[in-house]
Formats: structure tokens, sequence, C-alpha cells
């Protein structure tokens, strides 16, 4: 058989060399320890910061995810990927030019200056006879795939850190109102104090030590003002938006953040595709089993047909014919870069698998925080109350001097702390559903409809 016959039944028949990519198995169980299941589509296209039923912290949302500088640089790596994906293709496999020239020429015993006008057009074709080009594009079309959930992952980190500095920015406001409560109740204290001194029920050092633990309280406001602030500063930068208005828009209210009911996990299979990070490790796992196809098809012999038309003043011509390519002397250095590549993909594949690990066990924790926190917030609330009922009838027995102002102090201490305490819990509980949400990959593309409908 004469070797343009087979050349072109390869081409007829038109086999790539390398693997098909195929998602590599990998044992999960049926469902979360403590979770429900729910459709991919439900958790993917959740809204979930809306059920916090903050006018505020949604405003924020929908501002930040068009406006934050990660999110748009993130946008712009697609824009890269899919001008890398047209590279491939029909424009990988086509080359071409178009020459064009005028050169003059003259010289002693020339007769004078002549002129020649010439023009040339170029093209060559390479035929994919192994693959190589289909399989470069089905990388590039992977990376692609790959930035995509990249992107998602990257809106996703965005939410995680605007809902915990506006919760940890609620729960400073809450911590100065009840530090301002607590100065309330210890100027009565002094004042109580300072009238018994007055009539001899009272010494001097125990005016002085109701004064000392007002002044301690008083010290702390600056130092929660300040936090919060902090808090306020990080919210613009994440909006991209000057800190000024943000401020002003969070004094308008100061509720905590409390958290929603209910916190569906979804299913470890559904996890593999809703989680972007996830899907992104394993398109990146697609696009390396796609690029040792690559460097296998460099091992086999290339087809290229090319041809040419010309013209030089009068006269014209042209070419045309196959063009056979065999690596035969540079065969080691090629079966290295076939090598490396398959270790490559090999590491992809264990990075996605540790994605994947990593991905349930996110959710299992997560879970179990949220649960344990919201079981907390619940015993320091009501902790919080008993020691506010306990701090109303100690003041009512110190005037009465049926206790001491030791007793009395004691008790102010113990309230002010069990209300920090519970308001800590609070936002310990509203950040560990949002941690949870964001572990199961929830809300990936609502983050986009939430654009699509501010955009509307």
């Amino acid at each position: 058989m004469k070797p343009y016959v087979l050349l072109m039944g390869l081409f007829v028949a038109g086999c790539a060399v390398g693997s098909d990519y195929q998602r590599p198995e990998v044992s999960l169980q049926t469902r979360f320890v403590g979770g429900n299941a729910e459709t991919i589509e439900a958790v993917a296209a959740e809204q979930w910061w809306l059920n916090y039923e903050d006018a505020t912290l949604t405003r924020f949302v929908t501002r930040g995810l068009a406006q934050s500088l990660d999110v748009m640089a993130a946008i712009e790596s697609i824009r890269q990927a899919q001008a890398e994906l047209r590279k491939t293709g029909i424009n990988s496999a086509l080359d071409g030019s178009l020459l064009g020239s005028v050169t003059k020429s003259g010289g002693d015993g020339t007769g004078g200056m002549s002129t020649v006008n010439s023009g040339e057009l170029g093209a060559s074709l390479v035929i994919d006879l192994f693959g190589g080009i289909r399989r470069e594009r089905e990388s590039a079309i992977a990376s692609l795939t790959s930035v995509r959930a990249e992107v998602e992952t990257v809106r996703l980190a965005w939410l995680a850190e605007l809902l915990a500095a506006y919760s940890n920015a609620r729960f400073y406001q809450e911590v100065l109102s009840l530090t301002r409560t607590t100065v309330s109740a210890r100027e009565e204290t002094v004042d109580i104090t300072r009238s018994q001194f007055e009539a001899g029920a009272a010494t001097e050092y125990e005016v002085a030590e109701a004064q000392a633990l007002l002044s301690t309280v008083r010290a702390d406001l600056p130092q929660y003002a300040a936090l919060f602030d902090a808090n306020v500063y990080a919210i613009a930068t994440l909006l991209n938006e000057p800190a000024g208005p943000v401020m002003a828009e969070m004094q308008k209210s100061a509720t905590q953040l409390r958290t929603p009911s209910g916190a569906r996990t979804g299913v470890p299979a559904d996890l593999l595709r809703n989680r972007p990070d996830v899907r992104s490790a394993e398109a990146d796992l697609a696009a390396a089993v796609a690029d040792v196809g690559v460097a296998e098809a460099a091992l086999y012999p290339s087809l290229s047909i090319t041809g040419t038309v010309g013209r030089i003043e009068a006269l014209n011509s042209w070419s045309f014919g196959p063009t056979l390519t065999l690596p035969i002397l540079n065969q080691g250095k090629l079966r290295a870069t076939r090598d490396a590549a398959v270790s490559s993909a090999k590491q992809y594949e264990i990075a996605w698998r540790a994605a994947v690990l990593d991905a349930v066990e996110d959710v299992q924790v997560a879970q179990s925080n949220l649960s344990r926190y919201r079981q907390r917030v619940m015993l320091l609330e009501t902790a919080a109350s008993d020691y506010g009922r306990a701090l109303t009838l100690a003041q009512q027995n110190y005037r009465a001097g049926a206790i001491t102002l030791l007793d009395l102090l004691e008790t102010d201490r113990n309230t002010a702390s069990a209300r920090i305490s519970a308001a800590s819990a609070v936002n310990d509980a509203a950040q560990a559903w949002a941690t949870l949400k964001i572990a199961t990959g929830a809300g990936s593309t609502a983050a986009e409809q939430a654009l699509s409908e501010k955009a509307n």
C-alpha cells in the first residue's frame, strides 16, 4: 500500500490518540450527616443572603457583585480563555499570508532603472491525522470551563467576606448598645453609692470601687467603635465604594444579623457538580487529559497541504502539494513531553479527589457548627435574660440595704459579660449559616441572576 493512501485512510477515519475524558470514580456516602437532599438547580440558584431579611445587606450584595474588583478581574480571565479557545480548531490548522512587493533596481551598465512588481498568496492546512488539533481544542474548552467555575468561586468567596464583615459590624453595633446600657446601670450604681456615703451607710472605698467599674466600661466604648469602623471600611473596600456613604448607610440601622431558619445541605453527588471549586478542579483535569493527547499526537507524522499563487510582472505561477513531516531525531524529547503530560494529568486527578474530599469535609463541619451555634445562642440568650432579671433585683436590694456593693457589682459584671456573649453567639451562628451555604456551592449561579435582575 502506498504511503499517501494510508495517510488519507487515517484522515478519513478521524482517529485521535490519547484518551477521551471520563470523570474518575470516587466513593461517597448517600447523604451528609444531619443534612437533607435538594436538587442541584435549587441549591445553585438560591439567593440565600435574602433569607437574612436585611435590606441593607441585600443592597450591598447587589452593588458589590457588579463593582467588586476581584470579581471584575475574574471576569476578564473568562475573556482571556475565550480568546485562547478561538486560537484552536481551524484557526490552529490554517495558516497563510499575502505578500506584495515593488522592487526598483539600477546601476552602471544596466541601461537605467527597472521596476518589478510581484505578489504571492500562500496558504497551508494541517490535516489532523492523529487528533492533536482536536485534543488541543478540547483542552481549551475545558480550560474555559475551569475559568468560568473559578469566577463563581471568586463570587462566593467575595460573598463570604462581605457577609463576615457585615455581620461583625452589626455585632459591634450591638455591643456598643449593650455597653451603653451597662454604662447607664453603673452610673446609677455610683449615684446610689454616693448617696449612701453621704448618709453614712457606705464607705469612700465603695464609692471609688463603683466609680472605677464605671470608668472601665466607658473605656470599652472607643475600642468597640473602632472595631465597628474597621468592619465598615472592609465593607466599603469589598463594594469598591467610598467609606463615608457606606458608614452613613450602616448607621441608619443597627439590627444584629440573625440566623435564618433551615439549612439543607444536599447530597455529595450533587455537591460535585455544585461547588465551583470542585467543578474547576475537574475541568483542569479534563484539560490535562486532553494535553496528553496533544503530546501523544506530536510523536506521529504530520501532514499538511500547502499551496501558493503568485504573479511577477506578466507571469503567473502556482504550486500545490502535500508535505509529510516525520519526527525522528527528536523522539526522545517528544516522549519526555508526553510522559510529563501524563504525570501532570495524574496530579490534576489527585487534586480533584482532594477537592472533593475537602468539599465534603467543609459541609460536614459547617453543618455541625451551625447546629451547635444555634444551641449556644438559645442557652446564652437565656443566661443573659436571667442575669438581667438578677441585676434588676440586685439593684433593688442594694437600695434597700439588703445586699452589699460587692454583690451588686459582681452581678453587674456577670450580666454585662452574659449579654455580650449572647450577642457574640448570634454573630457566630449567622456567619455559620452563610458558611454552610457557601460550602455546598449554594448561590453559585444566583450571583449572575442577581446582576441580571439589577440590569433589568
